[in-house]
Formats: structure tokens, sequence, C-alpha cells
């Protein structure tokens, strides 16, 4: 079963069940879906579908800190739990552990000594990673390796 199929028969799950919030993530993430279809006129693959689930993701943990500063804690705790519902469909997250090891062999293979080498060292460990980890973490273990 692809991921769209999953979304499709999670989406009549959640509105037997009468899962409001999970309903409605489900419907926002297809149609995200849906619109880069119609723009490109062609169906996306697994991985693509999973790169629209994380611009989803970055979008919300994006917002939690600013309803947190306009003290809006009900807005940053929906928005948290949309995230919950999204990554349902990214991929098993790698451990801090396994990231550090990815960032590591990338660091030693190409010989990165400063950061200037930072954007060699991401352009070799993003494919690797891709939806397993967040591009905020991963950036800054790289910074914490290269100073």
């Amino acid at each position: 079963m692809n991921i769209k199929e999953l979304l499709m028969a999670d989406l009549k799950d959640a509105m037997k069940q009468k899962q409001v919030l999970r309903k409605s993530v489900i419907t926002m993430l297809r149609a995200a879906v849906k619109q880069i279809e119609v723009d490109q006129r062609r169906e996306l693959s697994d991985d693509e579908v999973i790169d629209v689930v994380v611009t989803q993701v970055k979008q919300k943990r994006s917002v939690i800190d600013e309803f947190l500063k306009g003290d809006r804690e009900d807005l940053a705790n929906e928005a948290k739990a949309e995230i919950a519902v999204l990554e349902k469909y990214l991929p098993e997250q790698l451990s801090m552990d396994e990231l550090k090891a990815i960032i590591a062999d990338a660091i030693s293979e190409i010989g990165a000594t400063t950061m200037k080498d930072m954007g060699k060292v991401m352009g070799m460990v993003n494919p690797k990673i891709k939806g397993k980890a967040d591009g905020k973490t991963v950036s800054q273990i790289v910074k914490d390796y290269l100073n």
C-alpha cells in the first residue's frame, strides 16, 4: 500500500471514529499532495509525498514558537497534535547516535575540517537522512563537529 492509499484509508477510519483533528490533518495533507499533482500534471511518488509531509511538519513546528510568543498555548498544543498525526506518515526517525554516525562518516569521507565545508557535508548527508531526521538538528550536529 502506497502512502496516498494509506492516507485515504486513514481518512475513512478517522471519519468513522469521529476523530476531528486527525481527519482535518489528513485532509489538509491530501489537499497539499493533490495541489502539487495538479500543478505538475503528474502523480507523485511515495518519496515526493514524504517531502510534502516533511514540509507540513516544518511549517507546523515553525508556528509553535510564534504561538508561544503570542501566549497562545492552545494553538501551540493543537499544532503539536497535528505534527503527531503527520509524523505517522514519515519513515522511522533516526536516533541521535545513528544520526551522529552518518554525519561523522560524511565528514571523514569528505575530509571536512572547517565551517566552509558545511555545504559539502550537508549535501552528502541530506539524501541519506531524507525524512528521517529534522534538518535543524542535522545542521546543528554538523556545526558542532566542524567547530
